[in-house]
């Protein structure tokens, strides 16, 4: 009974197999689509905290203003860019030796005025004068 069942159950195989219409091999899928922006959560929520409290705090207004802020900095701006900009900007004022290893590189200033523009064109875009 075993055997026969067995048997039964290559047969069908079988004849799938030899169908004209035959299984059906799936196309290889494309790759997923690259996400706009690789910002963690965390560094917009900080982002749109600091936003928050240059522009008089916490309420729904700034909120909304300052989370669209952060979006369209992260546009412009990839997370690892953004993040070394970060630290020239608030280190650069360091006195001595020490702060003169974040003015002093040339990328320095590149990345620094790379995110004062980003910011710039994220405020005119989000926040209504």
């Amino acid at each position: 009974m075993r055997r026969s069942a067995l048997l039964i159950g290559l047969a069908l195989l079988a004849g799938c197999a030899s169908q004209s219409g035959g299984p059906k091999v799936q196309a290889e899928a494309a790759p997923a689509p690259q996400p706009v922006n690789d910002w963690p959560t965390q560094a917009r929520v900080e982002y749109v905290f600091q936003c928050m409290r240059e522009h008089g705090g916490q309420n729904y207004d700034n909120l909304y203003h300052c989370s669209c802020k952060a979006d369209e900095v992260a546009k412009r701006l990839d997370y690892q860019t953004y993040s070394e900009a970060q630290v020239f900007k608030n280190l650069k004022s360091m006195p001595g030796e020490r702060g003169g290893v974040f003015r002093d590189p040339p990328q320095s200033k590149v990345l620094r005025e790379r995110l004062k523009q980003a910011e710039a064109e994220a405020e005119a875009h989000c926040f209504v004068k």
